[in-house]
Order: C-alpha cells, then sequence, then structure tokens
C-alpha cells in the first residue's frame, strides 16, 4: 500500500452541471480532465512533469486519489472470497496510485517550493488525509483478513520479504488501533486530525517566522569580517526585499548561524542569535508554543488509548532501540562526557576573551560569542582558519568531482545532466544514474539554494521509489539551504555545507540502490534511528585522500587545497566536539523529555520553564551552549516525523562509526567493499530486520567504541 492518506467523492453531476454554464467552474472542470496526476507520468521512470502540474490539480488529484483509494480498500476488505495473500496483502500494495502520486510531488513542493495557495491546501487536507488514513487502518473487515492471514503465517508458504510483509502490515494495523472498539476508534480519529492539523500549523508558523525574522544591516562596516561574496550575498538578498542599500543575513533552521563564526561586531553576532532563538516564540501570530504544547498532550493521550504509557514507548517499539531504557542510557552515557568536554571549551574562549581585553578585563562569554571565539581558538591552537577551506570548495565541484566521484570509485557509478526533464525551479539540476556496466539505474535531482519558498535544513525525499512488484525505478532527490550568490559569483561552500551533500547523497544511494519486491519496504522505508546510518556513512569519503585531491581544488586557478591546510583541518577534527556533542544531546534529551510525559503529566504550561528543567535533571544545562533547537522551531518532532526520535543520529553514528572502521580494515575505498555495503545492506531497504542487517554486514553487533573516539568521548571524565 503506498501513502495513504479521507474519503472525499467528487461531484460527478455538479461538475457536469457546471460545465455547461461555462465560467470559473468550468475551468475547474477541464483542470480535472487534464490532471497530470491521473496517469502515470510518461517521461521517464516516471519522472514528475513539473511543467504540466498547476495549483489547480492538487484538490482534484486528491480527491480522485482519495476516491479510488477508498473503492479499492472496500473491494479488498469485502472481497467473498478468502482472505489471501495476493488479494489481501499485494492487493494493498497495489492501491493508492493515484493518491500516491499526488502525495509525493504535493508533499515535496510544500517543502522545497511552496506558495500561499500550497499552505492552504496543506491545511485544508492535512485533516482529510489523515481521517482517509484512519478508514483504512480502522476498517474491521479489513483487519480481520490480515489477522486471518497473520494467524496462519506459518502455512502460506511465503518466501522471507512476504512474511516480513505480512507480519508488518499487522503490526501496522495494530499500532493504528485496529483492535480498538468502536468509542475508542471514534477517539482516536478526533486526536489523530488535530495532530494532522497542528502538525502543518507548527511547520507554517516556523516558516513564516524564520522569514520574518531576517536580520537587516544597515551598513557594510557592521558586516566586518564576512568575506566579499557574503557580503555581495546579504546585499542581494536585501534586495529581493525591496531593501536596497541594506543588508538581510537570512536565518537558517539550527540555532547555530554560519555568520557568527566570522562576525566581529559582537551587536550584530547577538542580534542573528536572539532572531534565531526567538523564533516563533515572540507573541505574534506565528507563536508555536500553545501549537507544540497540545501537540504534546494529544501525543500522550493517543499512547494511552493505544495501551503505551507514554508517546515514546509507542514510537519507540517499532525503532531498533525498542524501549526508553536503551535510549536513556544512550544519552546518559554520553551526555556527562561531551557536558565536561563543553565546559573545558567554555573556559578556554574566556581566557581568549579576557587577553584579548587586557588589562580592562574581557566580557562573560554568551552563546553569541561561542563559534567566533572558538574560530579564533583553533586558529592558534591548530593554525588553521575554516574560512580559508572555502576557495577550495566550489558548489559543482564538490557535487561533481566529489560526491558524484567518490560513488564512481565505490559504487562504479556514472551521472549524466539531463537538461531535458522539466524542474520545479530554476535552480534545481536532474542527474541519470548508471551502473558501471552503463546500465540506467534512476534519476537524481539537486536542488541546493536556500529560497523563502523552502524549509530550512537539508533532506532527502523519492519521487518514485523502487520496487518489482510495480516495476518502478527510483527518482529521488537531494535539497539544501545554501545562500546563492550574485549572478556570476561561484559558490563557495562552508565545510560544513559540503558535508551535508555528502550526507544527503547517502540517503540518495539508499533509495537509488533500493532492490526490493514490495513498495512498502522501498529505499530509506527503514526505521527512524536507522535511517541516518548510511548518509552518516557516506561522510567518510569527503575527507578520504583520493576524493579530496579530487574536489577540493581553488575555484579560480584549480590548485589542490594544500596539504598543510588539510593537515591541519585533520589534527583539529575533534575540536569543539564539546559543544558540538552537548547541543545536540541537549536536543535529544529535550525531545525525550516532550515525549516520555505519561498522559497524566502532559500539560506544559511555560515552555521556557520546562526547556531549562529537562536539561537541568539531564546534566546538559550548560549556559553559554544553546540546544541545537529550542521548542518552539523544534520542526523535527512538531512538523515533521522524527518525535521521540531525535536520539537516532547519535544511534545511527553508532553504527555508522563502526562502519568506517570496517571500511578501513578492508582497504578502504574500493568496489569490492561498496558492492558487499550495496548487495548486504543499502540494497535491502525494509525487507530485513535493521539490526540484522547490520549485523549480516559487520559480523557482529554494533561497538560503541568507535563513537566514542571519534567525538574524543573516551579520555574525557565527568
Amino acid at each position: 500500500m503506498k501513502t495513504i492518506t479521507c474519503p472525499v467523492v467528487i461531484a460527478g453531476t455538479l461538475l457536469l452541471n457546471a460545465c455547461a454554464t461555462g465560467g470559473p467552474e468550468a475551468a475547474k472542470v477541464e483542470a480535472v480532465a487534464a490532471n497530470p496526476f491521473f496517469e502515470r507520468s510518461t517521461l521517464q521512470y516516471q519522472y514528475p512533469p513539473f511543467d504540466q502540474i498547476r495549483n489547480e490539480h492538487y484538490r482534484p488529484a486528491y480527491d480522485k486519489g482519495m476516491a479510488d483509494n477508498l473503492a479499492e480498500i472496500q473491494a479488498i476488505a469485502n472481497n467473498p472470497e478468502p482472505a489471501t495473500f495476493d488479494n489481501t496483502i499485494v492487493a494493498l500494495e497495489r492501491s493508492g496510485e493515484v493518491l500516491s502520486r499526488v502525495d509525493t510531488v504535493f508533499g515535496a513542493l510544500a517543502s522545497a517550493h511552496t506558495n500561499d495557495e500550497l499552505k492552504k491546501i496543506d491545511v485544508e487536507y492535512s485533516p482529510k488525509l489523515q481521517a482517509h488514513t484512519d478508514a483504512i487502518f480502522l476498517n474491521a473487515a479489513l483487519y480481520a483478513r490480515i489477522k486471518a492471514l497473520y494467524d496462519t503465517r506459518a502455512t502460506l508458504g511465503l518466501d522471507a520479504e512476504g512474511n516480513r510483509l505480512l507480519e508488518r502490515y499487522h503490526t501496522r494495523f495494530v499500532r493504528a488501533g485496529a483492535q480498538l472498539g468502536e468509542q475508542q476508534k471514534t477517539q482516536l480519529k478526533a486526536i489523530n486530525e488535530e495532530l494532522a492539523t497542528l502538525g502543518t500549523k507548527f511547520s507554517q508558523q516556523l516558516q513564516n517566522d524564520t522569514n520574518a525574522s531576517a536580520v537587516v544591516v544597515d551598513t557594510r562596516e557592521e558586516l566586518d569580517g564576512f568575506s566579499e561574496e557574503q557580503i555581495a550575498a546579504a546585499a542581494e538578498a536585501a534586495k529581493a526585499r525591496k531593501l536596497e542599500g541594506k543588508y538581510v543575513i537570512q536565518i537558517i533552521l539550527p540555532t547555530p548561524q554560519p555568520g557568527l563564526t566570522q562576525l566581529k561586531n559582537r551587536g550584530l553576532r547577538q542580534r542573528i542569535h536572539k532572531a534565531a532563538v526567538e523564533r516563533s516564540n515572540r507573541g505574534n501570530d506565528n507563536d508555536n508554543k500553545a501549537t507544540l504544547a497540545r501537540i504534546v498532550k494529544l501525543r500522550a493521550e493517543r499512547a494511552t488509548l493505544l495501551g503505551y504509557k507514554t508517546h515514546a514507548d509507542y514510537v519507540l517499539e517499532v525503532e531498533t532501540a525498542k524501549t526508553r531504557k536503551a535510549v536513556n542510557d544512550l544519552l546518559a552515557k554520553l551526555a556527562p562526557a561531551a557536558v565536561a568536554n563543553a565546559r573545558r571549551e567554555a573556559a578556554d574562549l574566556q581566557k581568549m576573551i579576557d587577553a584579548q581585553a587586557g588589562a580592562k578585563g574581557g566580557f562573560k562569554l554568551e552563546p553569541w560569542d561561542w563559534a567566533f571565539y572558538a574560530e579564533q581558538v583553533r586558529k592558534a591552537r591548530y593554525d588553521f582558519d575554516e574560512s580559508q577551506m572555502k576557495p577550495y570548495l566550489e558548489l559543482n565541484r564538490v557535487l561533481q568531482d566529489g560526491v558524484f566521484y567518490a560513488a564512481g570509485q565505490v559504487y562504479g557509478l556514472s551521472f549524466k545532466e539531463r537538461k531535458d526533464l522539466p524542474v520545479y525551479q530554476e535552480d534545481v539540476r536532474v542527474f541519470e544514474v548508471s551502473e558501471a556496466d552503463g546500465k540506467s539505474l534512476g534519476l537524481f535531482l539537486f536542488d541546493p539554494y536556500a529560497r523563502e519558498s523552502k524549509r530550512g535544513g537539508a533532506w532527502m525525499n523519492a519521487y518514485v521509489s523502487q520496487n518489482r512488484l510495480l516495476g518502478d525505478s527510483p527518482v529521488v532527490a537531494n535539497h539544501q539551504n545554501i545562500p546563492k550568490p550574485p549572478a556570476g559569483q561561484p559558490t563557495l561552500l562552508t565545510w560544513d555545507e559540503a558535508n551535508t551533500m555528502f550526507h544527503e547523497f547517502g540517503h540518495a544511494l539508499h533509495g537509488l540502490f533500493s532492490s526490493v519486491k514490495y513498495p512498502y519496504f522501498s529505499g530509506t522505508s527503514v526505521p527512524r534511528d536507522f535511517v541516518e546510518y548510511p548518509s552518516q556513512v557516506n561522510e567518510m569519503w569527503m575527507t578520504w585522500p583520493e576524493v579530496m585531491k579530487n574536489y577540493a581544488r581553488h575555484y579560480q586557478t584549480g590548485e589542490p587545497m594544500p596539504q598543510a591546510l588539510v593537515d591541519k583541518l585533520k589534527a583539529a577534527e575533534k575540536f569543539n566536539q564539546g559543544f558540538t556533542t552537548t547541543e545536540y544531546l541537549a536536543a535529544s534529551l529535550l525531545d525525550q523529555a516532550y515525549h516520555q510525559l505519561p498522559v497524566g503529566q502532559a500539560d506544559v504550561k511555560d515552555v521556557t520553564a520546562f526547556e531549562a528543567a529537562a536539561l537541568t535533571r539531564a546534566g546538559a544545562l550548560v549556559r553559554e551552549v544553546p540546544t541545537r533547537y529550542r521548542s518552539t522551531y523544534f520542526n523535527h518532532i512538531f512538523g515533521g516525523g522524527y518525535s521521540a526520535g531525535y536520539y537516532a543520529y547519535i544511534w545511527s553514528e553508532v553504527l555508522d562509526a563502526d562502519t568506517v572502521e570496517w571500511f578501513k580494515e578492508n582497504g578502504g575505498m574500493t568496489r569490492a567493499n561498496g558492492d558487499a555495503f550495496r548487495a548486504k545492506l543499502l540494497s535491502r531497504g525494509g525487507s530485513v530486520d535493521a539490526i540484522e542487517l547490520f549485523k549480516g554486514f559487520r559480523g557482529r553487533a554494533p561497538d560503541i567504541e568507535p563513537l566514542l573516539e571519534r567525538r574524543g568521548l573516551k579520555r574525557a571524565k565527568p
């Protein structure tokens, strides 16, 4: 079963009458008749026909998609023949094609290139889609057929993937409330519908307030420390807002803002930090405090209704962590050492501030000072200035001669840009991906630049997910929020932006390499605390000598990055890891604090006080180190799919660090190693239990020691 999301039937008679009268209603009918979502795309691999898709196509396509899907579900549930794997489970996998097409494209563009009309549709259809999902998963007759198959699965003669599919469907229906009584189902539907509305509201208010929080700078002098390229980009951003002669610094999603590393003007640094941490927490129309508090309460109520103590218990049951205790134990093991490191780092920064102030004495280190003085300490300690790397990190070179080159060396892939395929925004690029033997594998879209129509952060999505049942090949996309330079200027990346390119392409490879029979298991359809693992592994190639030598070249001269600079980079790898680990763990702990609340305590009246109390209890409250996301802009957990799951990045990094050791132990960047990782893990999607996939590849359970070594935590003492 593809994306299933409330039965809305197209009023055929009304539309016919409207067609006869002409005017706006007739235009709507014409839009329905020519709707590109109603049929499979004729472009290669069903690539979306972006040049044909209009705002007016979404509502009719959603309505038809849900109506068609509901009819399919009723036919499966009411089939007079006894339930079989094919007429029930496989039929579910084949259902909902129109709905899947429209929902996939809409979901992608609502994040990557939204507009006022898409925002209205999102608000209007989120509860309808949730009601549609409930209409399927709470269908008693359908669940009875699935349960009958599940109870007799040992006698069905299914292969391993088919048996797992049946088990996953049964688990999914049970977790969705299929075993509840009718009164409880009614209660559950109301909760789900409100949560769907609130999640959309949280994300939209955050995007609106993030755009509104951009910092306007009056004079060039205030930007002392910025490069000429950064100043030009700030001027261009101001021009786009009709603020000629001024400069605009746009705010990115997490708390740390890139400009704070370079800006010498302390007052401006404070303004930028304040703009970041006060998003959707300013008492205006985009304030998210009441929204997130209601989400927390409803999630706790739903968990209780479904038989769980907390929302975290509900979420973690199907993750590789399984229990709250496992997550809490990991975070508790890492937090004390990380905080101790952060406090030592803070002391070093304070010494730098005091030394520069001389006899008059320095000011007290504040969060908006950390990045600026950390960079100075790094320069003094390692003679390393990260800004020196930017001329060697030109976007296209990093993409083609770094990310793509590494994929070619490890997996034999090649990439050809396709300018004949339509795109939804002019900066988007499309590449056809081919195997070593020349056989086409799939399509890859790259959307690098920040814009007001795009949500913050970086992510991967699939427009078409590979599966053999329907004969679909993968079409996947990566998105970032890199500031776009003025026309004619090169796009020079920060080290973090370049690293993000490698990371997100790891997700893309997970989607491209998928080789499963059923759509349910395709690509990145794995537990949240496993999905980041392949992407983190792909980051390793960024600093691999052979790869760096190929892409890290000066954008003007073509000269490779000096070895001395590379050596300094490697020497400074563990620098500032106390800050980096602590601000991440603080966000993970905050996520768990909200979602481990039992229903009787899930009434958050003061968000700021809750944050402070939660981090104090966990021993992770460091005044100078703000949490990576404060509650009102923590979109991962309140607007996205990471509720009770933000720990996934560090959980996955345990697997990642261990896997990097495997590559090093077995000869590094070789096709044999890449082929083994692809065959045993990347290609399997969710068709095998995630930890069993890791064990099958690594030959044993994961070891945390490589992660502790990587983050400089092995020798640290609380």
